[in-house]
């Protein structure tokens, strides 16, 4: 959430020339606004690169409380930064809050994945993205200039990112620590039943018990690994190419060109300047909207028919969006066509790859391998965020709208990607999922893999049979 930048400027302008008696340079200005916009995706980068670790020494729950008070502290300094005349306090605020938002992506879908039966686990998991795009819309909102958009009260406009945070630092202590977490990872069966038990309930828990003793009883004691190990493991390639093109394909669909396109689309419209921030949040809606029907139907339609229809349609849109804004000016009606292939894009987008990415980044990994998997997939996506935000001016100003067709090519390819590599996960435990991705990891010698794991499940089984 960035203010208009008109004020920004002005307070670096008013902030140099009280502490140094002169006019701020131009070019100076210029890259102080550069640092204060681009240091939260640096901030999101690191918060990526830690919050795996995170997750693994303080839990799922320890992690997550931990970074409510970074995100508090980042409030704080963003606030105060107006009255003290420090824009310094900004930039690091900025930088905090961008830590928090890449641990918070990191660990939070990790944790409600790693509880949610396997049946709910989709929609569930889609709360992630139904609270950030509830969140998106709620900062255009409160950021109009009749609420905390205007001059004076900007710097509340920033720190009202506190309010989620002491929320979750109040509420979050009252719930259990990921059961996965607690008997995998800490061997903890007491804690992990007693997890299970306020989770699914005393006549439900018992099946879950089971999944994650199996879980746990497959992976041999296996430590939770870093980064760096997956990329030399063969049995898990497949999955892990898989993660990095969904997340790369995530941020270069084409999103942020739209968003670059939106005011002049709306103006072209014949809507004036004054109101397109109030159409502008439309777009919110409309991302809010999809994130909550994606909610409903993951569990029902599956993942790979709305990630897959999401791109399809995000390349149609694509196409009539290059056409129309070429042919802007013939007709009077093609302006309110890209206007409305604006929304369709949107809707399109939150519909398939801008929710169920993050879900499918959950289940395609066991519990040794997520945490490392999600900060391998939230370091490529803030990588990719950077490169969109430094390359897409350049993209724009060469292609003008016929950067869309790169959009549509790279959507295309993403789609095609996922039909012909990613099984569907509705409804499967994660060995299960493992079992899937066997088959493309190891070839002829998948059958060996699954007579081993069949193996292994029996040995399983009756241990568990005993034990009760």
């Amino acid at each position: 959430m960035v203010p208009r930048h008109t004020h920004i400027h002005k307070f670096l302008n008013e902030t140099w020339s009280s502490r140094y008696h002169k006019e701020l340079n131009p070019d100076l200005l210029t890259f102080l606004w550069s640092v204060i916009a681009s240091i939260f995706s640096l901030g999101g980068l690191c918060g990526a690169l830690i919050g795996g670790s995170m997750a693994i020494r303080l839990g799922r729950k320890g992690a997550l409380l931990m970074n409510n008070i970074i995100a508090i502290l980042a409030s704080i300094l963003m606030g105060i930064s107006f009255p003290t005349g420090l824009f310094e306090l900004l930039i690091a605020g900025r930088f905090l809050i961008g830590i928090n938002s890449g641990v918070g992506l990191c660990v939070q879908p990790l944790y409600i994945g790693e509880f949610a039966p396997k049946h709910l686990r989709g929609g569930l998991a889609m709360g992630t993205s139904i609270f950030l795009t509830g969140g998106i819309l709620t900062g255009q909102i409160i950021g109009l200039r009749e609420l905390l958009g205007g001059e004076k009260h900007w710097p509340l406009l920033l720190s009202s990112s506190c309010i989620p945070a002491v929320a979750q630092l109040l509420f979050l202590p009252w719930f259990p620590e990921s059961p996965r977490y607690l008997l995998i990872d800490r061997g903890d069966e007491l804690s992990c039943a007693k997890a299970l038990k306020r989770f699914h309930g005393s006549s439900e828990y018992r099946r879950e018990m089971e999944d994650i003793q199996r879980e746990c009883f497959a992976l041999d004691g296996e430590k939770p690994r870093k980064p760096w190990q997956l990329f030399t493991d063969p049995a898990v390639r497949w999955q892990l190419i898989t993660v990095i093109v969904m997340t790369m394909g995530q941020q270069l669909s084409g999103i942020n060109a739209i968003y670059f396109y939106a005011t002049y689309v709306f103006e072209q419209a014949g809507i004036v300047a004054e109101k397109i921030p109030y159409v502008t949040l439309g777009t919110g809606v409309c991302e809010c909207l999809t994130a909550l029907s994606c909610g409903l139907l993951i569990d029902y339609v599956g993942r790979r028919c709305l990630i897959i229809g999401g791109y399809l349609l995000m390349t149609l849109w694509c196409t009539v969006l290059t056409f129309s804004l070429t042919y802007q000016e013939l007709y009077s009606w093609v302006p309110y066509m890209s206007m409305m292939c604006v929304f369709a894009f949107i809707l399109s987008f939150g519909l398939g790859p801008g929710g169920i990415t993050n879900t499918l980044t959950a289940e395609l990994f066991v519990q040794s391998s997520r945490p490392a998997a999600y900060m391998i997939a939230g370091t490529v996506s803030w990588i990719s965020f950077f490169t969109v935000g430094m390359l897409f001016p350049f993209i724009v100003n060469g292609l003008k709208q016929y950067c869309f067709v790169v959009f549509l090519l790279e959507c295309f390819f993403v789609a095609a990607f996922i039909f012909l590599i990613i099984p569907e996960t509705k409804n499967k435990s994660f060995l299960e999922i493992k079992k899937e991705f066997n088959k493309l990891n190891f070839g002829r010698n998948a059958r060996k893999k699954e007579t081993e794991l069949y193996e292994r499940r029996q040995l399983q089984d009756e241990f568990l049979k005993v034990s009760a």
